[in-house]
């Protein structure tokens, strides 16, 4: 065992209300896990933890930890909070590394789940640990989702995603790749070839655009569509991203890595008002990206993008807006361009209602408008945490169990 994670597990003071796990939107038995691991008893607390998130191991890697769990340490207001995290990965992984399925009593009752991001990778392993009949319907190659083809290697090891497939399989769960469900596979076909019940977690993988000129030209790219398969885009040196999430960040990063010199970020406001995690953008600037904030793009053109700048007003009744500054276009030179300005459902799927934004409209628990499809994750609520998207998609599991015992 690591030596960093002894010692981060020894300072841990066992709060009694764990401030911790009132931080995780998953709850997540800290303190219980970090006692259970200093007790040696490391496969027990690596059950529990999964048995509380199935993505325990991917959580624990690609969480805002400083939002959740260490944000609320209680360690972190006069020193640095227990790198939780840490602790929590090492044990997920030992844990599946050892995993034994338990013997179920099999249920006749088959499930689809249509996606197998973070959401269909979450209701898959519940219905299945109850011994449901579960079919996966993944558009891609490999399982994943965005885990798979959104986050880079550098942040998110693929070993693991090849791990919890491989726990699927033990657990029974067969996996169509390569099957998008909507062009010649729809809905109805899934129940009448005797799904009890469908789950959609399908992400959003349509990237917004700009509508500007000249954003069909070809050194102009979608920033989520180059995370899929970096390697097949030829960049040049200089390189611009458009945005500033967390999505924003990883192209930049991936991008200084396959051979970019330099690397600049362009956004209309300011540092302080960045979707992009604290953590992420350290890193980034870390790595050697720049970043131009009040930078607002007005043309993309083959010499790069023309901006404008703004600054923040403020009204009479305090009211605080942003206004461009007359006079200050300027040309910031890129041989490519990233345009990472979030994302939205594909909407190829029939037969269920979709809001006017694209999302697909449930209830609380994840019931869509027909009876018998249920849906969470990114694909409902747009781009969030993977821990919300479990978190949501542990309620659907839920209600699929009791729509598909009630039939």
């Amino acid at each position: 065992m690591g030596k960093h994670i002894i010692e981060e597990a020894t300072r841990c003071l066992q709060c009694k209300k764990p401030l911790c796990s009132k931080g995780c939107p998953l709850g997540t038995p800290i303190n219980k896990m970090i006692e259970l691991l200093l007790d040696g008893k490391m496969q027990e607390a690596g059950a529990m933890l999964f048995e509380n998130n199935p993505l325990s191991v991917v959580c624990s890697l690609i969480c805002p930890h400083e939002n959740f769990c260490e944000g609320h340490c209680i360690l972190g207001r006069k020193s640095s909070p227990v790198q939780c995290s840490d602790i929590e990965n090492y044990i997920s992984r030992y844990y599946l590394a050892q995993f034994q399925p338990q013997k179920k009593e099999k249920r006749k009752s088959r499930i689809a789940v249509v996606g197998s991001g973070p959401a269909g990778i979450t209701v898959a392993f519940i219905l299945a640990l109850k011994g449901y009949e579960v079919t996966i319907f993944e558009s891609e190659e490999k399982i994943g989702g965005v885990l798979q083809y959104g986050i880079p290697e550098f942040r998110l090891p693929k070993d693991i995603l090849e791990k919890l497939r491989e726990v699927l399989v033990q657990l029974g769960v067969k996996i169509r790749p390569n099957m998008l469900i909507g062009p010649v596979i729809s809905l109805d076909d899934l129940l009448r070839d005797g799904y009890k019940a469908i789950f959609i977690g399908t992400g959003v993988w349509n990237p917004r655009p700009l509508r500007l000129k000249g954003e069909t030209l070809g050194h102009v790219h979608y920033a989520i569509n180059y995370l899929k398969n970096p390697d097949v885009y030829q960049l040049g040196k200089k390189v611009a991203v458009i945005g500033a999430g967390n999505v924003a960040m990883d192209v930049a990063r991936t991008a200084l890595r396959k051979g970019a010199e330099e690397v600049t970020v362009l956004y209309r406001r300011g540092q302080e008002d960045m979707s992009a995690t604290k953590y992420e953008y350290d890193y980034a600037k870390l790595d050697g990206v720049h970043f131009k904030f009040f930078h607002s793009p007005l043309e993309l053109s083959e010499e790069g993008v023309l901006c404008v700048r703004t600054e923040k007003e403020t009204d009479e009744d305090g009211n605080t807006k942003l206004v461009t500054i007359e006079g200050s276009e300027k040309m910031e030179q890129a041989d490519s361009i990233f345009i990472a300005v979030s994302q939205a459902p594909r909407n190829n799927l029939t037969g269920i209602e979709i809001g006017k934004t694209g999302l697909v409209i449930t209830d609380e628990e994840g019931r869509t408008t027909r009876d018998g499809v249920f849906a969470s994750g990114d694909v409902v609520t747009g781009a969030r945490t993977v821990a919300e998207a479990v978190r949501c998609s542990k309620n659907s599991a839920q209600a699929i169990m009791d729509y598909v015992e009630g039939l």
